[in-house]
């Protein structure tokens, strides 16, 4: 997401970082193109004007003008700004009540509700703790319950049973109910979409919420409709009292003109984004973390998150002594340590929170994809467990097997393998020389990753 809007706010401003002086004439030229990036990104227009006039104010002020570095200066100001827009700090969900604490999803169909209900049923259970239960209310879109009933078993929480030709409020008041008689926590419960805002539906939504009075009300909206998700998130708003907003495909929207104008236009927060099919693929909503990404200073808070909560600690740990005792590194280590970037979102997941990563040319960006991690994974699979354990019996009538058994070419296992000869190499510096030699080793390394020559792309 925001990867043109990135581009352009990231090329302005940092022509404008290392200058010694700025003038207004300076900073309307900077304005402009930022108002442009904006429009491009398909941002509301009240936003955009809301958003470059606040800029404009502190930007020809005491803020910029007169700082010792009004370069720096300048990009505070337009993070800072883009950060109050989209709502200034995480909003979380409100369960400080009684159990079961209820949440109503509300949206168009096709926004991904339903499987949005899932994806928050997981994290409440796995980060918050909560038990959970869901039930469909939706009883015209086929299969819509049986969609749910699967879900929530592959999340591993409760689902109360529910069947088309029941009354949807009667399904969410035996629901609540049930919730209450198992001492549920959380009671999530999804409604019935429509292909447009019309009558019909808002009265049944508002017949829901007044049977169950949910603690939190959750617009769901597909941010690849753009200043559409905002509008029609208003309209919602005006006839439910929503509590915040999820945005979901935000991995498949480049330009984020949606997370930008959502707040602004509706008054109401945006509590998470979805960016994924998996059930994982749902992260708390974080102003001010989403506007350094946007302006190419990377997510570092988030990313330390991620790891800490997806990396296996246990085999992080295993592999840290196995590397300290001077053991070598092997092939089912290189395997664990794919595997795990995976559960990160891959190499581009992981690049999208790194500082500076949005100044990379396109022809490197380009050679960074998963494709080629699963590749490099099913050459490692393709392997004896021998082989794996030592890569030095991979002659060529080896490596010629391989390449067959994983559908690639005895070029590719050979760029595995020297990829593998790299990162073995280094562990072996580690172990030698403590964490002072694995630093040097990462620098060089990073130096390397920037013009693709520490890991050279497989083809």
């Amino acid at each position: 997401m925001f990867e043109s809007l990135s581009q352009r706010l990231s090329t302005t401003v940092n022509r404008l970082r290392g200058r010694g002086r700025l003038t207004e004439e300076n900073i309307r030229e900077a304005l402009r193109e930022v108002r442009i990036a904006l429009l491009e990104a398909d941002v509301a227009l009240p936003v955009v004007q809301a958003l470059i006039q606040r800029i404009k104010v502190r930007a020809v002020g005491q803020d910029v003008i007169k700082s010792l570095s009004p370069g720096q200066a300048l990009v505070k100001v337009v993070s800072d700004e883009l950060t109050v827009v989209m709502g200034s700090a995480n909003s979380e969900l409100n369960l400080a009540q009684q159990p079961p604490a209820v949440v109503l999803m509300a949206g168009l169909q096709g926004a991904g509700k339903t499987t949005t209900v899932a994806k928050l049923a997981r994290l409440l259970t796995e980060r918050k703790k909560k038990k959970v239960m869901v039930v469909s209310c939706d009883v015209y879109r086929p299969a819509a319950i049986e969609q749910l009933r699967t879900l929530a078993e592959q999340v591993g929480v409760k689902f109360f049973p529910s069947e088309a030709g029941q009354d949807p409020v009667a399904i969410a008041r035996a629901a609540v109910a049930a919730a209450r008689r198992e001492v549920v926590d959380v009671l999530i419960v999804d409604t019935a979409g429509r292909l447009h805002v019309d009558e019909a539906m808002m009265a049944e939504i508002k017949a829901l919420h007044a049977a169950i009075t949910p603690v939190e009300t959750l617009f769901v909206v597909d941010s690849m409709t753009g200043q559409d998700a905002a509008n029609t998130a208003k309209a919602f708003n005006e006839a439910l009292p929503l509590t915040g907003v999820i945005l979901t495909k935000t991995d498949g929207d480049a330009r984020g003109g949606a997370a930008l104008s959502v707040r602004y236009v509706t008054g109401k927060p945006i509590k998470f984004l979805g960016a994924g099919e998996k059930s994982d693929a749902l992260e708390p909503f974080h102003p001010d973390r989403l506007a350094q990404r946007i302006l190419g200073m990377g997510d570092v808070l988030s990313l330390v998150e991620e790891v800490e909560r997806k990396v296996d600690q246990d085999k992080a740990q295993k592999l840290a002594q196995k590397v300290m005792k001077g053991k070598r590194f092997d092939l089912n280590d290189m395997k664990d340590q794919l595997e795990q970037m995976g559960n990160m979102g891959g190499l581009a997941g992981l690049m999208d929170k790194l500082p500076g990563m949005g100044n990379l040319p396109d022809s490197v960006k380009s050679k960074v994809n998963d494709g080629e991690m699963n590749k490099m994974i099913a050459i490692i699979c393709s392997m004896t467990k021998k082989e794996r354990r030592h890569p030095d019996l991979l002659n060529g009538s080896r490596r010629a097997r391989v390449a067959r058994g994983s559908g690639t070419q005895p070029a590719d296992v050979n760029r595995l393998l020297k990829q593998y000869m790299q990162m073995e190499k280094m562990m072996s510096k580690l172990s030698k020389g403590g964490t002072k030699g694995l630093m040097r080793q990462m620098r060089g390394a990073m130096k390397g990753v920037g013009g693709m020559g520490g890991l050279p792309p497989m083809r």
